[in-house]
């Protein structure tokens, strides 16, 4: 049995020393890394994620496989506890869908708080330090990017005077925080993933919903609605990219320093840009106007009035901002009212 053993060793070695010799001079193995994307028939994912991770990652040594949220069917948080056990390297996805594991990350994206792409852009540079503890904390994971889908809007198959007449109403909300404003104007928040909304709503399962113009227009909602109100109640639904700790930390300073920097040019802040005119593009190509995205629609887009802006706000203040408060401690209570909260002007009470 040594012998064999001993046989079997030298057979090994000769094995990787041959393997050795075969490779060119210089050359170094790639960091091979399994990257699931958000959802594959958005922008987001078509334009940013998945070109990133296929093509120009490979500048810094990165041979990445690609999925997506789309193809892996796993819903809310599974993907980041999937990630953290080791069957991911990398993770993008909505961080409403992940806050039932880590409710302090749902003071990030709260409705009404960000109304315009600039406050958005200001908002996430408040809470990112938050964001970034607590994905470390709960998912074992390191933050890549933060980018937003379109001002999140209401898809509906009624007409809508005002928001007081979601009341009675069944309506989808991405997220618990937006479950909690359709829920303070008498409406039923109802969780459902993105791919099952738009035969919910042709079935009438939901007699609204809520997401991103264009993220709505390119799902097929406008086939299955007749109106959009266009009030931001339900946030940006930023999409978080996170790498598990792990394949962080086993990648050296310099690559880690490449492959940051790269995401933040080459996809985090391009994407930004993108997003700043895909909220009136989704429009426009709802209501039949001007679209580079698909055949138009004809969908209603109704006029919002001033009296539901400062309703939205009255509710962020009254309903939601105490409901998240009362899910997390109060030390961070207090560092999202010195940094967001100061911001905004909003101050939560524990």
């Amino acid at each position: 049995m040594k012998k064999i053993g001993t046989a079997f060793r030298k057979t090994l070695l000769t094995t990787f020393c041959l393997a050795a010799i075969s490779l060119p001079t210089g050359t170094v193995l790639a960091e091979e890394m399994r990257v699931v994307g958000s959802w594959s028939n958005l922008t987001l994912h078509k334009n940013f994620e998945q070109p990133f991770w296929t093509e120009t990652a490979k500048e810094i040594g990165i041979e990445a496989s690609v999925t997506s949220l789309s193809q892996v069917k796993l819903d809310g948080p599974a993907p980041l506890r999937q990630m953290k056990l080791g069957v991911f390297d990398v993770v993008h996805t909505v961080v409403d869908y992940v806050v039932s594991d880590s409710p302090v990350l749902a003071g990030l994206d709260l409705p009404a708080l960000a109304t315009d792409i600039d406050q958005a852009r200001k908002v996430v540079a408040a809470f990112r330090p938050l964001l970034e503890e607590y994905l470390e904390k709960d998912f074992d994971a390191k933050l890549l990017s933060v980018v937003p889908y379109p001002a999140q809007v209401i898809f509906s198959r009624v007409k809508l005077e005002s928001l007081a007449d979601l009341k009675g109403k069944k309506i989808r909300a991405s997220g618990w925080t937006t479950s909690e404003f359709v829920t303070a104007l008498g409406a039923s928040g109802v969780t459902l993933p993105f791919s099952e909304v738009s035969q919910a709503l042709q079935r009438d399962v939901v007699s609204g919903a809520i997401t991103g113009s264009l993220s709505g227009f390119s799902a097929g909602w406008g086939e299955v609605v007749d109106y959009v109100y266009p009030l931001p109640v339900g946030g940006w639904d930023y999409v978080i990219g996170v790498i598990s700790m792990q394949k962080w930390n086993s990648l050296s300073k310099e690559m880690q320093t490449q492959l940051q920097e790269l995401i933040t040019s080459k996809m985090e802040q391009p994407a930004w840009e993108v997003t700043a005119a895909e909220t009136q593009a989704g429009l426009d190509c709802l209501a039949g106007r001007e679209c580079s995205y698909g055949k138009p629609g004809k969908v209603e887009i109704l006029s919002v009035s001033e009296g539901d802006r400062a309703l939205a706000k009255e509710i962020l203040v009254n309903n939601v901002l105490p409901a998240w408060a009362a899910k997390v401690d109060g030390s961070v209570v207090s560092r999202w009212n010195e940094s967001v909260g100061q911001l905004t002007g909003i101050t939560a009470v524990k």
